[in-house]
């Protein structure tokens, strides 16, 4: 048996934990069984962006035609678009492995680990022990029991990216944030793209208003099925049948295509690992259980990131991984705070989304303002014809706190990380928004002009 210091389970953000406790003296394990760089860099942030950035070009050359410039895309590269990716991704990962491939100290472990007792796992013909282990062993895709899906085969966020042609015609099962940016790319090249999801709303988790209109746009370029539950896929003349049915009726549907990609969620990795062999809890839907300081139920095992299904973004595993390095570097425990989360869906059109919505605010029972403005309200969104598009934003009455800001349309990730700042700053109020000179003309004002209109929440107008 090796006896270690620290064992990382993971070398997505845990690498991060990782590479500080071994510069500080500690003797570091670090076990992975897929490449390395976890999620984001293989199959997640990294090389959807990449690919999603050509799909953006070719719909703001679509939308040119309503200011006045009427222009045509001749030819989408496939290749050259996925050879970017590809080089990128390579890039970063043989980086790492070259870092490795020349340190004693982490000591990489190139396979499955298993817990076979306390503090121990077998990571093929080893065992390895630490008094303290960090469990970042990310997600994979959610399969669904549906009946002949895995007989008829389907693409998820890995195989995808291997594709060296895009399909003439694609199903996506899934109405998320995946469904949707994949959608947008696959759309945009020229795919036939139909999208079923099982929730009512597509991007179920945004503000209802922000998910009516990305799904009112993107309707132009995709068929967009929400409340569509599919309850079994098959083949027929060379082509894959996916049968839905539309939950608000009962009635089922066939819809027929080339391939089928799967994005109906995720699933953690932690019960490969078997956690609770050494005393780690997991929930009903396999997440790792962890506090606010983001212990396990067993004292010095730490759990972050995709494993433990809270907030599934790396730039929020960044941040965990530096509360639990500060854990295990000093022996004190800060509370992680999760108040103002920022994420975004790089579809079309955009969202950036940060904090409570209006319905999550009122049911923690705060009083609150609601103020919305569309990008046309002001010059520049007028000069970019962005009539469909929205800023909201939610703050405390009494205070002036800003509670939640979400945002449709373009450069939406970008305007609402201004909101970001404020709500980590001070007192958290727009206040700072308030008493500043805003560019003019520029996209930020909308951002100002909804803070400009807060009202109470009966005064609002509901989207259609």
């Amino acid at each position: 048996m090796r006896k270690y210091d620290l064992i990382v389970i993971g070398t997505g953000a845990g690498m991060n934990v990782a590479a500080n406790a071994a510069a500080h003296g500690l003797r570091v394990a670090v076990v992975e069984h897929g490449p390395l760089g976890g999620t984001c860099l293989n199959n997640g942030c990294i090389p959807t962006k990449i690919l999603l950035y050509p799909a953006d070009v070719i719909r703001a050359l679509e939308d040119a035609a309503d200011i006045g410039v009427h222009g045509s895309v001749s030819r989408v590269d496939f290749g050259l678009i996925m050879q970017r990716v590809h080089a990128y991704v390579d890039e970063g990962r043989e980086e790492m492995e070259r870092a490795l491939a020349h340190s004693k100290n982490p000591q990489m472990y190139r396979d499955t680990g298993e817990f076979i007792g306390d503090y121990t796992l077998r990571v093929g013909k080893e065992t390895i022990t630490a008094p303290k282990i960090l469990i970042a062993s990310g997600a994979r895709p959610l399969v669904p029991p549906v009946d002949g899906l895995r007989e008829t085969g389907y693409l998820d966020n890995v195989s995808v990216l291997s594709l060296r042609e895009p399909p003439e015609s694609l199903i996506i099962m899934g109405g998320g944030y995946i469904a949707c940016e994949y959608g947008h790319f696959f759309s945009a090249v020229g795919t036939k793209v139909t999208i079923l999801g099982r929730n009512p709303r597509l991007l179920k988790e945004e503000e209802p208003e922000i998910s009516a209109i990305v799904k009112r746009r993107f309707s132009k370029y995709a068929e967009i099925h929400t409340n569509f539950e599919v309850v079994r896929v098959g083949r027929a003349d060379g082509k894959k049948v996916v049968t839905a049915r539309d939950r608000s009726d009962g009635q089922t549907y066939d819809f027929v295509a080339d391939e089928i990609l799967l994005a109906v969620g995720r699933q953690s990795n932690a019960d490969l690992l078997k956690p609770e062999k050494t005393g780690v809890q997991t929930d009903k839907d396999g997440w790792v259980v962890v506090n606010e300081y983001l212990e396990t139920t067993k004292p010095n095992i730490w759990a972050l990131g995709d494993a433990i299904g809270k907030h599934m973004f790396r730039h929020t595993a960044n941040y965990e991984s530096e509360a639990v390095w500060h854990s295990i570097a000093t022996g004190h425990r800060h509370p992680v705070d999760f108040h103002a989360v920022p994420h975004a869906v790089f579809g079309y059109p955009q969202v950036g989304s940060v904090g409570m919505t209006e319905a999550e605010a009122l049911a923690a029972g705060r009083k609150i303002l609601v103020g919305r403005a569309r990008y046309t309200d002001v010059t520049k969104g007028y000069a970019m014809g962005e009539e469909d598009s929205l800023v909201k934003v939610v703050v405390e009455q009494e205070t002036g706190k800003i509670l939640g800001c979400h945002i449709v349309g373009t450069d939406a990730a970008i305007l609402v990380q201004q909101i970001v700042y404020l709500m980590n700053a001070g007192d958290q109020s727009y206040t700072p928004l308030a008493d500043s000179q805003v560019i003019h003309p520029a996209l930020s004002e909308a951002v100002v002009a909804a803070f400009a209109r807060l009202a109470p929440p009966e005064h609002e107008h509901h989207a259609d």
